[in-house]
């Protein structure tokens, strides 16, 4: 391989792990380019070459980001499997996917709420909205059909990712009050995986 080539993808490896951490941290409205040059080891002049703007180098990040969310949670629901074995999947394949990113659910819900309506615009694609609908339906068939009790679909989807998604982005607080340490805290959120699933199963047996 053309040690160019290397360079080019190592130099640019190296400034999206820099903008990963400057954004998660700052935010895209509080991150300043130089910054992201400082945390990447290289000058502005270089960072500007692979990247001409902060809103491109943002806009890769939060879509590689982003695009690691969704996808592969909704297709576990188009597969033939038992309904509680599709929410243990759902609860471990999200778990897993954060313990391994951990930046991921802050970024995304702070840019959620930064401009929801460019939020919504730019990263939530039709087949998304679909694969969504698609989970509710089978949320409420699985009622229908008596596997599950009486629910309405829209707040099981809400407990399960609740259950998912606060003990990552409420880790500080969460941390303090149960007075435990970095070690203690990511095994904790290693149990989660199978103890979620087995608490919604438990919730929604009739």
């Amino acid at each position: 391989m053309d040690n160019t080539l290397v360079s080019d993808q190592s130099t640019e490896q190296r400034i999206l792990e820099a903008a990963r951490r400057v954004f998660v941290v700052k935010g895209f409205a509080g991150a300043r380019m130089q910054e992201i040059a400082d945390a990447a080891g290289i000058n502005k002049a270089l960072l500007h070459y692979y990247f001409r703007s902060k809103e491109k180098l943002f806009e890769q990040i939060f879509r590689e980001a982003f695009g690691r969310l969704l996808p592969g949670l909704a297709e576990i629901f188009s597969r033939p499997l038992p309904f509680f074995r599709k929410i243990e999947l759902f609860t471990e394949t999200y778990i897993s996917l954060v313990i391994e990113q951990p930046y991921l659910p802050v970024f995304v819900l702070s840019e959620m709420h930064r401009n929801p309506d460019d939020f919504f615009q730019k990263h939530i694609q039709p087949e998304m909205l679909a694969s969504i609908r698609q989970i509710g339906r089978q949320f409420a068939e699985a009622a229908q059909e008596g596997l599950i009790r009486p629910i309405d679909p829209r707040q099981l989807m809400l407990n399960i990712m609740s259950l998912c998604v606060f003990p990552f982005v409420g880790r500080p607080m969460l941390q303090r009050m149960m007075q435990v340490n970095d070690t203690e805290y990511q095994q904790l959120m290693e149990a989660r995986r199978q103890s979620v699933s087995a608490f919604i199963i438990q919730a929604i047996q009739p």
